[in-house]
């Protein structure tokens, strides 16, 4: 499995103040959706979250997103060398996601931007 980049998650009070920093130091707009209840600005390499503290509770625990040129095999891949996925493949705003513990227990998300059946 080729891994194509990483994005930095980042969960701020203030989800207009960060993106605007970020936005400056990356020369990059803001990609904005809002994904469960959390509002959600991509700028660059960083992945601002901003939302209800039971929902930022969860996703400060996953460690990094990782992109891939296919989330399928990325499952395949995952499970034969002994990770666990709790969730996924799943269609999003911008690809597909699951979200994977190593046997180190780190958590991760892996995604790709390919289009889902639901899309």
């Amino acid at each position: 499995m080729e891994i194509l980049g990483t994005t930095l998650r980042i969960c701020v009070d203030d989800l207009e103040a960060a993106a605007g920093f970020y936005e400056r130091l990356t020369g990059t707009p803001p990609l904005r959706f809002e994904r469960g209840g959390v509002s959600v600005a991509a700028v660059g390499c960083f992945l601002l979250m901003s939302g209800p503290e039971s929902e930022l509770e969860i996703l400060r625990k996953v460690t990094a997103t990782i992109a891939v040129e296919d989330v399928d095999a990325a499952h395949s891949t995952l499970t034969a060398v002994g990770a666990t996925v709790l969730a996924g493949p799943v269609p999003t705003p911008v690809g597909r996601n699951l979200i994977a513990v190593h046997p180190d227990g780190s958590v991760f998300e892996y995604v790709d931007r390919k289009a889902g059946p639901e899309q």
